[in-house]
């Protein structure tokens, strides 16, 4: 289910609530329907790239899940995983050579539909990926050392970015090692670090909206970060390019060139749009989607660092449910903010940002980023997300 457009939670009177003590995750409440049991039946048990679900998506109407896992995705899977290995009476050494089987041809399908089955929308080939991601040894091994570095940087001169292949030399998950290079290594020495100029916003700001507004895509979610890191001679490396722009410039250069002030307002409306979707908990949000036309300066990553900001003030938050939260938030919430407190707000068109970053390149001075570390989900999951939806550890 979509939020509720901001238009019409201005005009909302709150609901009023009582709050009761649950487990952190309450999986009693019910999920998202599975849809048509055709589709259904084709995510869980066919092996699609992104390329032939896309095609689905435009001629059968086909409608799945991407992006990062819930908690309460990731509880299902662990349910599902759990319950196989018990109904086949396996030990964690079987499932785990199950889950690792080293031939793909050899993939033991039957355990992956039926995992994949526990879910709501999912296709069969991302928890494919996501499950071995999740129980690989290698997985989480700390903060890259130097000569680390050194032998994923030789691996992929010699190998190139065959990932498998370098992970089995460097001894780190091969997502981990296509990350690391690409962000780190890659281009080190022509990479600038630190805080931006003004010239260096100007031209990021120059790319970013030639290759979206002017070609009629959305200024936010329909970047392709690898091509702008290329275009700006890979001084800032994609991830630099992606954290700049939805941290900072993009909501700047929405605002015609003046850096707009987070407001109660804001917090109201976040609040109760959050409020409307009725999930079950805050890693379900496609953050992507809490944007309206009348509410649009803030990116899907700064409106989630605004609920994190706004759900770690609670006293004990840790050991509430998301609906407990919700509750708590919502009576915090509860009165409109004054209209004057509010500040006038414009959609700007591309003609306005062409000439904004022409005349105005003062009003948007060198920033570096600060605040809480990269959210969890969405398009701002901390992940480098490109337009397509795929992500650095893409699942499908």
């Amino acid at each position: 289910m979509g939020p509720s457009t901001s238009g019409a939670i201005l005009n909302t009177t709150p609901k009023s609530t009582k709050t009761s003590h649950k487990r952190v995750l309450d999986m009693s409440l019910p999920g998202p329907d599975h849809g048509d049991p055709d589709h259904a039946f084709m995510l869980a048990n066919k092996w699609m790239n992104a390329t032939k679900l896309a095609e689905l998506v435009k001629t059968q109407g086909l409608v799945y899940k991407k992006g990062k896992f819930s908690a309460i995705e990731e509880e299902q899977l662990r349910a599902a995983i759990e319950n196989f290995r018990l109904s086949r009476g396996l030990t964690d050494e079987q499932l785990l050579d199950i889950i690792f089987q080293k031939n793909e041809k050899g993939k033991d399908n039957a355990f992956w539909s039926e995992i994949t089955s526990a879910l709501a929308l999912r296709p069969i080939i991302a928890v494919y990926h996501h499950v071995r991601r999740v129980f690989h040894p290698k997985k989480q091994q700390g903060k890259w050392m130097p000569e680390e570095d050194a032998v994923l940087k030789q691996a992929v001169a010699d190998l190139g970015q065959q990932w498998e292949k370098v992970s089995e030399i460097v001894g780190r998950m091969s997502s981990d090692c296509r990350d690391r290079y690409r962000n780190h290594i890659a281009n080190r020495d022509v990479r600038v670090t630190g805080a931006w100029t003004k010239e260096e916003e100007t031209e990021l700001t120059n790319i970013v909206t030639e290759m979206t507004i002017q070609q009629g895509k959305d200024i936010d979610n329909d970047v392709f970060w690898g091509k702008v890191s290329d275009r700006m001679g890979n001084r800032r490396g994609r991830q630099q390019c992606r954290i700049k722009w939805t941290d900072s410039l993009s909501k700047t250069v929405k605002n015609e060139g003046q850096k707009p002030r987070w407001s109660a307002q804001d917090a109201y409306i976040l609040v109760h749009r959050v409020d409307s979707m009725n999930v079950r908990d805050d890693t379900e949000i496609d953050w992507k989607t809490l944007p309206d036309s009348d509410w649009n300066l803030w990116s899907a990553h700064s409106l989630q660092r605004r609920w994190l900001t706004m759900k770690r003030a609670i006293k004990g938050y840790e050991d509430m449910t998301h609906q407990e939260i919700m509750d708590i938030l919502r009576v915090k919430k509860a009165q409109l903010p004054p209209t004057s407190a509010a500040r006038k707000r414009k959609v700007t068109s591309a003609a306005n940002i062409e000439e904004s970053v022409e005349s105005e390149p003062g009003d948007m001075g060198p920033s570096a980023s600060k605040g809480l570390p990269e959210a969890q989900n969405g398009a701002s999951d901390g992940q480098d997300r490109d337009a397509d939806g795929s992500t650095e550890d893409s699942d499908a």
